[in-house]
């Protein structure tokens, strides 16, 4: 390492020591309808193992930010099971935690009425560890980022806020993501809350530049504008709504652009909060080369290690055979005498004799009987499918037996829709 990578090592270090993270995990994601009528968004299992929390926590560790906390609202009961299990064991000291910051009527007795309000709540708690920055963070979105070089960008510019940005095209963005305008210094200019018809980047029509819900505030910056915020009548208590515009002409706000740091193309970064994104994101996984490379050694994801054996194929018979083709298996599953493609089966998964299941995800303790056939589907978890069920080829059916279909023809089946038992691995 030169000498000039030595010093920005040394002066990304000190940035992040000198941080304290804050993952907004308290909402419902209610484009996944049933998905989550019984789990917040943070909560919902993604790539066979992982919970979407798991992300913006490890990129955390990874880049040297070790305190933590996550603030909680929505249904958390399974968020706070997972954090207590599976990030328990980072409790180091003062320096380093991860905290659980549950909506609790701190302040006026009211729940968390926003994201600002959210941090406004915990003013207290943050005071108490002395941050020189906040690194504010959203708890929904898949991604692998080092904050570091955010954080420098941030320190470098003397800015007062920095929000993270990809470029993403404008029909995607258009009611979703919060947009904005820079000057050619990355200046943000303007910031509009999901617009209907967001602005193109100069020179790059039909691509806006959207922001990630990730934020750095100057420590005593944030505590100004937060309790500003929370005495301004008439306010939805949002950073995207109300302080990033309030803000922009009159302080130091900028745009950091997320690229992946090798090819300084866009980064991989998906928010997964419809159905199909959903389903897209876990499916883009069992290809051969997916964007989103889990077996990195260098970037690892942590998560809540189910205690569960290796993954098991058996029978090897003509007409019963137990395969798995360009799919991921999770431990603890047993696919018996049954066919796999193209799909992804989360832990203690078993797929009875003659089923076949194909671009399907299935979430954790899926029993599928015998002849069951699946195709285009999300099986949430504990479901048990009786033998024979076919789901996923006729639509009008599986919307009479009650199940949702999209748009694009996936089918998402819940133990609600089956009439069984809510399962305690939501």
């Amino acid at each position: 390492m030169n000498k000039l990578n030595t010093e920005f090592s040394r002066h990304v270090s000190l940035l992040t020591r000198e941080t304290l993270a804050l993952v907004l995990a308290g909402g419902r994601g209610s484009r996944l309808y049933e998905l989550t009528d019984w789990r917040a968004k943070p909560a919902l299992y993604f790539g066979g193992k992982y919970r979407i929390v798991d992300f913006p926590l490890s990129n955390c560790i990874n880049s040297g930010v070790r305190r933590m906390g996550v603030l909680t609202q929505y249904k958390a009961h399974s968020l706070i099971r997972h954090l207590v299990h599976g990030w328990s064991w980072f409790q180091a000291g003062s320096r380093e935690f991860v905290e659980i910051l549950p909506a609790s009527q701190r302040v006026g007795g009211e729940w968390y009425k926003g994201t600002a309000d959210a941090v406004y709540q915990n003013l207290d708690i943050i005071r108490t560890h002395d941050p020189r920055f906040v690194l504010i963070l959203s708890g929904d979105h898949v991604y692998k980022m080092d904050y570091g070089p955010f954080l420098a960008m941030h320190a470098d510019l003397d800015a007062d806020m920095t929000v993270s940005c990809v470029e993403v095209p404008c029909d995607e963005a258009a009611g979703q993501l919060g947009v904005m305008t820079v000057d050619e210094s990355g200046r943000v200019i303007a910031f509009d809350e999901k617009p209907e018809k967001p602005n193109s980047i100069p020179g790059k029509p039909g691509i806006c530049l959207a922001s990630m819900g990730n934020y750095i505030f100057n420590t005593e910056f944030l505590y100004e504008q937060v309790i500003k915020d929370s005495d301004t009548p008439g306010t939805s208590h949002d950073f995207g709504k109300n302080i990033i515009p309030s803000i922009i002409s009159e302080y130091r706000v900028y745009a950091y652009p997320f690229r992946d740091p090798e090819t300084q193309q866009q980064a991989y970064w998906r928010d997964v909060g419809t159905l199909n994104a959903y389903w897209e994101a876990n499916m883009e996984l069992v290809s051969v080369t997916p964007q989103l490379n889990l077996y990195d050694q260098k970037w690892p994801i942590f998560t809540h290690q189910t205690q569960a054996p290796p993954a098991k194929f058996v029978f090897d018979d003509p007409d019963r055979r137990g395969t798995a083709i360009q799919s991921m298996v999770s431990g603890g599953c047993v696919v018996s005498g049954s066919e796999i493609r193209s799909s992804l089966l989360f832990s203690r998964v078993t797929v009875n004799a003659f089923s076949q299941v194909s671009d399907s995800v299935l979430l954790p303790d899926v029993e599928v009987g015998q002849n069951c056939r699946l195709r285009r589907c999300i099986i949430d978890a504990g479901c048990n499918l009786e033998d024979g069920e076919v789901i996923g080829e006729d639509h009008d059916q599986d919307r009479e037996r009650g199940f949702r279909v999209t748009e694009s023809g996936l089918t998402l089946v819940t133990p609600d829709m089956l009439g069984q038992q809510l399962h305690h691995t939501r």
